[in-house]
């Protein structure tokens, strides 16, 4: 039996296949371009421009993490988001990408970087950034979000 079991795994592996358990089943992965990862920031940033929290957090899947710029605090429900976005926002941020290194596999995609936020007051906040996005079947949403602000003097 187990070596069976590790024959399955090991087809899978060469064929690409999900393995859950003892049984395998295969994933259709959603084609997607470099661009089309790129314009998911757009999508996002232009979602800030509204001003309205959920609208930013409905770029998330509900199942994901946002480590935020501005805040010490671990985001993870829907709540945690909303309240992040809801402060941050107040700021009205506008994002620039200002270095990206984009990866793609199957139904995962991963846009990585630089950013500058310039808020309404004329401060500017640069930080790093990376974004995790997983294909839902729909559409791809965020899985995860890490950003930090760059540190002083480099």
């Amino acid at each position: 039996m187990n070596i069976c079991l590790s024959k399955s795994f090991a087809v899978a592996a060469v064929l690409g296949v999900a393995v859950h358990g003892a049984y395998a089943k295969t994933e259709a992965c959603h084609p997607a371009t470099q661009k089309q990862i790129a314009s998911l920031f757009d999508r996002w940033n232009d979602s800030l421009k509204t001003g309205d929290p959920a609208k930013v957090v409905a770029n998330y899947a509900p199942r994901s993490i946002l480590l935020p710029t501005v805040s010490n605090k671990v985001r993870l429900t829907v709540e945690e988001k909303e309240d992040y976005f809801k402060h941050f926002l107040e700021h009205k941020p506008v994002g620039t990408i200002d270095f990206r290194f984009v990866m793609i596999e199957c139904n995962t995609a991963l846009d990585a970087g630089l950013y500058s936020f310039k808020y309404a007051d004329g401060t500017v906040v640069k930080a790093r950034y990376t974004f995790t996005y997983g294909w839902n079947g729909h559409k791809w949403l965020i899985t995860s979000h890490h950003s930090s602000k760059m540190p002083e003097g480099d």
